[in-house]
């Protein structure tokens, strides 16, 4: 690539570029070798520079008070001009008339690509927090894809010179298996996911690791973490902790299941006694009123027998003081009567009963609900024709839509609003 007018003054190099396909970091050389010469670094003012799209061309001045940098992002083409070089600009004095070479290393950074690693960690043991004795082997393969962001992080973490991606590949691989084990070990506590569950949720466990390392490999690496895609989380099924596991866990939901059932039942049950003592409670009351009339009539009748005998004379003739008080007390036994039966007719008949229903949706149980609570489920959307439904008096489970008292429940459900 390079021609040299005088090995001694330094090359005039036509192009600088990286032709290089696949690469994270590219050292420029006259030659093309992998290393380069002091001499072979005499680049002079008027060399073409070229950096594509997505490049970084790094300069690096070797002085006594350390190394300095020019950075030239991509794309550019022009000549080398110490105008296009803030640091060059102080190192070239006026001395060299702007045409003596300079002494510099050429590095090119690839900042559009993506580096992707596969990686595996071989078994290790998982604890499921509620049971702790059992250790279950555990595997997790994937991919991750990491790019450069950050360039000037990068370089100062890095060492460019001698630069292999592959030793630089191994370094992050290394790093992110030690950390990802770390993170998996602790997800079943930290992130409430049984064991048992846990290669369901690849991509969920996914996201945790890449949001808990992501902060670290720019730090320590100075490479920005992009994606971090899990392909396999898989338990040895044959390994005795496993079996016992699986065998705990299925234990543990039919309890759990039962006491959800039993739980579900008592409280019907007790709604229904409550309701049933309801309703005796109001028969028992206008049942009282009427009792209390019947006492009532029977002292009037009473009181009437008698004030008839003192209307009468000893030998069957009339007393007619006795008569015009028995008229008198008459008249108030009958609006004393009229009174009763006008409180017993205007006492309100007892309420309708409640009416309890109970709604399922995929084998899930709800709780009871009134018409009216089922109407505002309905509208929320949480209550549909889909669900089963049941209440006292049913048979079995049947669909709401076969239901037909409930039919006004759905015509309530206002429309899908327009669209905007």
């Amino acid at each position: 690539m390079g021609l040299f007018s005088n090995k001694n003054e330094g090359g005039l190099m036509d192009v600088i570029r990286c032709d290089e396909q696949e690469y994270l970091v590219h050292k420029w050389t006259p030659t093309g070798g992998a290393n380069s010469t002091k001499k072979e670094n005499s680049i002079r003012y008027g060399s073409s520079l070229r950096v594509k799209d997505g490049e970084l061309a790094v300069f690096v001045y070797q002085q006594k008070d350390g190394s300095l940098h020019d950075y030239i992002t991509g794309p550019y083409d022009q000549t080398i001009k110490s105008a296009n070089f803030p640091i060059l600009t102080n190192i070239v004095g006026l001395a060299f008339g702007g045409s003596s070479p300079f002494q510099a290393e050429i590095y090119f950074i690839n900042l559009s690509g993506n580096v992707q690693i596969k990686f595996g960690i071989p078994y290790f043991d998982i604890y499921d927090p509620r049971f702790m004795d059992l250790g279950v082997p555990c595997t997790v393969r994937g991919t991750i894809t990491f790019n450069v962001i950050d360039y000037k992080n990068f370089i100062k973490l890095n060492r460019l010179i001698n630069f292999e991606l592959d030793d630089f590949k191994n370094q992050i691989k290394d790093f992110f298996i030690r950390k990802t084990k770390s993170v998996v070990l602790n997800i079943p506590q930290d992130n409430n996911i049984p064991v048992m569950q846990i290669e369901r949720k690849i991509d969920e466990i996914s996201e945790i690791i890449q949001s808990r390392i992501k902060e670290t490999m720019q730090d320590d690496f100075g490479v920005n973490l992009k994606r971090v895609d899990i392909s396999t989380i898989e338990l040895e099924k044959e390994h005795p902790h496993y079996q016992q596991l699986k065998k705990s866990t299925a234990d543990q939901q039919t309890r759990t299941i039962e006491a959800q059932t039993g739980i579900n039942i008592t409280n019907l049950s007790e709604s229904m006694r409550i309701q049933r003592k309801d309703t005796e409670m109001q028969v028992e009351g206008k049942n009282f009123a009427v009792h209390q009339l019947n006492q009532k009539a029977d002292v009037l009748k009473t009181a009437a027998e008698s004030l008839g005998e003192m209307g009468n004379i000893g030998g069957g003739g009339i007393n007619p003081a006795g008569m015009m008080t028995g008229m008198m007390l008459g008249g108030v036994m009958a609006n004393q009567m009229g009174g009763m039966m006008n409180k017993i007719n205007q006492t309100p008949p007892p309420p309708a009963p409640i009416i309890l229903y109970h709604i399922a949706l995929n084998g899930q149980q709800g709780g009871s609900h009134s018409f009216e609570q089922l109407q505002q489920l309905a509208r929320s959307g949480q209550f549909t024709k889909a669900h089963h439904i049941w209440k006292e008096g049913m048979a079995a489970w049947d669909l709401a839509s076969n239901v037909t008292e409930l039919s006004q429940v759905f015509t309530v459900v206002p429309p899908p609003p327009p669209a905007p």
